[in-house]
């Protein structure tokens, strides 16, 4: 009987090179230029590395190329399984992955799940290896961490799966991930994969503490900022204890009548709005600190007081915990700016497509998540030396860079890939493509 050889695998990507001519068939022909960036910064290799796979007769595919087949899928736009695979049937993937033939559903499913927790946790440490070097190689000596948690609501029986707050289906099962940004640069630095009944905050200590630990030495400066999800005195003890600054909006169950009975002043430019201070000693609070209120007229309203018709003024609120100087006013437009780590969640999940792909495994679920934010990241960061093409959403860097017709063709030597002559963003691509060469 024949014996079954096992040996460790190793990955392998072709290289592939490209003219400006030929007819269109192949979707994918910008993954080329990118598969290239991600060979030169070793990707596929270290992910080899990190989840090797023993080599029978019958094994024909890596950990490394199931994996690797993710991240390129969700550069593309492709979720859910049985999509990624037909996608690894295009001829293009196919060369890049080192494939001999496509990947079918099972095994991407049955892969991910054999890797199970440990996977899950060996993958989140060398996602903090690979974002601890970026935030090295940004040369940035202050940043501003946004931290924000996000609802994904999931239709069916996935493990891990839970009612929670879910403002898009109430009562629906959800996974409820939290994240923090590094907002000068756009990336995710930290995010852990939850389940849907957790609260906002919950792990928010531990998850600054293990970020803290990866930020290099030439950043000397941090700014946190989070919304009112976060507040809590054991937070505020944390950032204090780290000597960083932070900014939090706080959320309290007696804040309205608090601050209706708070003496308010005007401000002499704008007589809609009014600020205030005061101190105050939450419950769970180790000591008293300064809180920071806006007043804001957002409309008025005729009521009835006593048979007369009065005019009286409807106000929103805002309180904030800060041990930055200036006032309320300063504080509220210096908060505002985070709003635009809502806007890279959405990347992270309509156009990443993180959470759209899902088993009924958690941790696969978690590998999936994590693979969809390091595509995220290697997105921002491959761009980021290139400001007029870091500036855009992926969804357009995806349309102009990589979802491209082009033709593969053999040579005797090498594999050689066609694109219309004719390609409206022609010009941009080859120099985007000369740019990442020396990236």
């Amino acid at each position: 009987m024949k014996k079954d050889k096992q040996k460790k695998s190793e990955f392998k990507s072709k290289n592939v090179k490209h003219s400006f001519t030929g007819t269109m068939l192949t979707k994918y022909a910008g993954l080329s230029p990118l598969m290239k960036y991600l060979n030169r910064i070793k990707l596929g290799k270290q992910l080899n590395g990190l989840f090797p796979t023993i080599m029978h007769n019958a094994t024909k595919f890596t950990n490394a190329q199931v994996i690797m087949s993710i991240i390129l899928a969700s550069f593309s736009g492709v979720n859910r399984i049985i999509k990624i695979a037909n996608f690894t049937s295009d001829s293009l993937v196919m060369a890049l992955l080192g494939l001999e033939k496509n990947l079918n559903k099972d095994v991407i499913s049955t892969r991910l799940k054999e890797l199970g927790q440990r996977g899950a946790y060996l993958l989140h440490e060398f996602n903090l290896g690979l974002r601890k070097k970026w935030l090295k190689l940004s040369q940035l000596t202050e940043i501003t961490l946004d931290a924000d948690s996000t609802v994904t609501t999931v239709y069916g029986n996935q493990e891990g799966a839970a009612k929670g707050y879910n403002s898009h289906k109430k009562g629906a099962k959800s996974y409820h991930p939290i994240l923090i940004f590094v907002s000068e640069l756009k990336l995710v630095v930290n995010s852990w994969f939850r389940t849907g009944s957790a609260y906002t905050s919950n792990g928010i200590c531990e998850l600054i503490k293990q970020t803290a630990a990866i930020l290099p030495s030439n950043i000397k400066k941090i700014f946190f900022r989070a919304d009112s999800g976060f507040s809590s005195g054991e937070l505020f003890d944390l950032l204090e204890s780290l000597g960083w600054t932070y900014l939090v909006k706080v959320k309290l169950k007696n804040l309205k009548k608090l601050l209706e009975a708070q003496k308010w002043h005007f401000l002499s430019n704008d007589p809609n709005i009014s600020i205030c201070e005061f101190s105050y000693k939450g419950n769970s609070w180790n000591k008293s600190r300064k809180l920071r209120a806006i007043r804001t007229i957002v409309e008025w309203q005729i009521v009835d007081y006593f048979g007369q018709k009065q005019r009286v003024p409807v106000y929103e609120y805002a309180c904030y915990c800060s041990n930055l100087e200036g006032n309320a006013f300063e504080l509220h437009r210096i908060y505002k700016r985070r709003s635009e780590s809502e806007t890279w969640i959405e990347q992270v999940k309509s156009q990443l497509l993180a959470s759209k792909t899902l088993t009924d495994n958690f941790h696969a679920n978690d590998i999936l998540w994590q693979l969809n934010v390091m595509a995220y990241n290697l997105s921002v960061m491959m761009r980021y030396r290139f400001k007029k093409f870091w500036r855009e959403e992926h969804a357009t860097f995806r349309d102009w860079f990589i979802n491209i017709p082009g033709k593969l063709v053999k040579k005797s030597r090498y594999l050689e890939l066609k694109i219309y002559e004719n390609y409206y963003f022609k010009e941009k691509w080859k120099q985007f493509e000369e740019l990442l060469q020396v990236c």
